[in-house]
């Protein structure tokens, strides 16, 4: 193991190893151990009692975190004309459709959202490949296919997000900046983790949340006490 710095050494002195922090510590503990020049993001890991093998235990959805997530979302819509300018007032950064499309089958993905229509649909199949891999192809339950392009692009600005459980059974989202006030974290991270818990599968057996961290950019993970954020 390589040698710690100053900073990693102050941060490791202020976790209590194998201790399990209430969330509330912890959204205060995870700026007091960040020493970035920059403003970090934080980060949330949960892993999940299930499956994801199984389509019965897949735990998929959106949330709107109260307080945003602190960074500039960038959003295309590829909507039809009469749509563009309702799109444009929301706040989208992009708005358009065939002249994105035939820039996205080149190669340019420098979106963060990408919101669309279902009668568009049948134009934006063709870039799964593109955009699969990169997260970014709109789908119906995560909100980015809708009539109302507009709804959905104030909705994204303000802090929405989509998320999934991945292979392992691990969720992962970022949940805001470490400039964010102590109890702004823990805004964010009990909806979030509530949001998880409505979503359980009934197939699921057993212990459903099984461990929470929370992390901020270049930080050590706390361990947060799954039996005190359930208390919700």
């Amino acid at each position: 193991m390589g040698k710690l710095t100053k900073n990693q050494k102050l941060a490791a002195e202020k976790i209590e190893a194998g201790k399990a922090y209430s969330l509330k510590e912890a959204s205060q503990l995870v700026k007091d151990i960040t020493y970035t020049k920059f403003d970090a993001s934080l980060d949330i890991d949960v892993r999940l009692g299930v499956d994801p093998r199984k389509a019965n235990q897949m735990v998929r959805g959106v949330v709107s975190l109260p307080h945003g997530t602190g960074k500039v979302t960038r959003v295309l819509v590829l909507c039809t004309p009469d749509a563009e300018a309702a799109a444009k007032e929301a706040g989208a950064d992009y708005v358009g459709l065939d002249e994105y499309i035939e820039k996205i089958k080149g190669g340019w993905t420098d979106v963060d959202v990408i919101i669309t229509m279902p009668s568009i649909m049948g134009k934006i199949g063709a870039l799964g490949r593109i955009l699969g891999p990169r997260g970014l192809m709109p789908n119906p339950k995560s909100g980015t296919v809708t009539m109302d392009v507009a709804k959905a692009v104030k909705e994204v600005k303000q802090g929405k997000i989509d998320f999934k459980v991945d292979k392992s059974g691990i969720v992962h989202t970022s949940i805001g900046k470490v400039s964010f006030t102590a109890d702004q974290i823990r805004d964010n991270a009990k909806e979030f983790i509530s949001t998880l818990i409505k979503l359980k599968p009934a197939a699921a057996k057993g212990t459903y949340i099984k461990s929470i961290y929370l992390s901020s950019t270049m930080s050590a993970g706390i361990k947060i006490d799954p039996k005190s954020v359930e208390e919700i």
